[in-house]
């Protein structure tokens, strides 16, 4: 089975396909990234606030029930996702956020492939709406970081990090889950996202991130290596926080051939990891990779680890 992405990813991989380009002149130059804010204190937050959280029964077999759920999180903002638990299994579950890319949902083929998966072999699932996603979809603005929605844009991508902190406040209310048990696996989107979120929040085990990658300063282009573009990312740059992952094992699975988000994207942000850590190639483009086997590794990794 393959991947198939939204038609809505066009406009960020034009823009992340610059990365292609960058020669070896570069290769110094392309581990910079600007931290002149504390990007790594930006995401800390309020834990009092009350969540609000909303829970009830939308499916249920004989394997297995799906929930519907919502909460409150920073910024007043209406987070909404799906729990899957595995039934006839002894609780507290551990626990796997999973999380889908740019222009999707919860919902979409390959994140109910993962949540199938995952469900199988005994975790519990939550999947949630990236911000202005799926259930929680209010505009229509190009998703552009170098545009000019690129305030708007950047706001999606943390005000999400925001809401998978707020997911875990969540995990811990609930007695059926394991909250020392947490495990994170992002795609595309989800992943630049995760490894942000993961970088902040000690509170995931595992984390697992699909093709994905760093350096988003190079979607200014001929400005790549200004302040002005290294400071307008910094709160959202994967590479300011993928450090703060460790010791905790850190997995990464890439394509190749990912023309969304080119190898060296996702080189640099592994280069930047610290240990423990591993990669692994796939012989695929982005929206071409091959389901059975990224998720069946990042399955063996979480068995492994979590």
């Amino acid at each position: 089975m393959t991947m198939k992405f939204s038609k809505k990813i066009r406009n960020w991989a034009i823009g992340l396909s610059i990365a292609s380009l960058v020669g070896i002149v570069l290769v110094i130059v392309l581990n910079h990234t600007n931290e002149c804010l504390p990007v790594s204190q930006y995401y800390d937050y309020d834990t009092a606030v009350p969540l609000r959280d909303s829970v009830h029964i939308i499916r249920e077999t004989d394997d297995y029930t799906i929930f519907s759920i919502s909460y409150k999180s920073v910024h007043d903002k209406k987070v909404t996702g799906f729990l899957s638990l595995p039934k006839h299994i002894k609780t507290p579950l551990p626990v796997i956020l999973l999380m889908h890319g740019l222009g999707d949902h919860k919902a979409v083929d390959y994140i109910e492939f993962g949540n199938e998966l995952f469900l199988k072999n005994n975790y519990a699932v939550l999947r949630l709406d990236i911000s202005n996603h799926g259930d929680r979809k209010k505009s229509n603005y190009d998703f552009n970081l170098t545009g000019p929605y690129k305030y708007w844009t950047r706001n999606i991508i943390s005000q999400t990090v925001f809401d998978l902190r707020r997911a875990i406040d969540f995990i811990e209310t609930r007695r059926e889950l394991d909250s020392k048990r947490i495990g994170y696996y992002g795609v595309s989107l989800g992943g630049i996202i995760g490894t942000i979120f993961c970088g902040v929040d000690e509170r995931v085990k595992v984390p697992v991130m699909a093709l994905a990658g760093g350096q988003l300063n190079l979607l200014y282009k001929n400005e790549a290596f200004s302040d002005t573009a290294k400071d307008f990312v910094s709160i959202i740059e994967p590479l300011n926080f993928v450090s703060h992952i460790s010791p905790r094992p850190f997995l990464m699975l890439n394509a190749n051939n990912d023309e969304i988000v080119p190898p060296a994207m996702s080189k640099l942000l592994f280069n930047k990891a610290k240990e423990p850590k591993e990669i692994t190639w796939y012989n695929a483009k982005h929206r071409d990779a091959p389901l059975d086997m990224i998720y069946g590794d990042g399955l063996k990794w979480f068995k492994k680890n979590l």
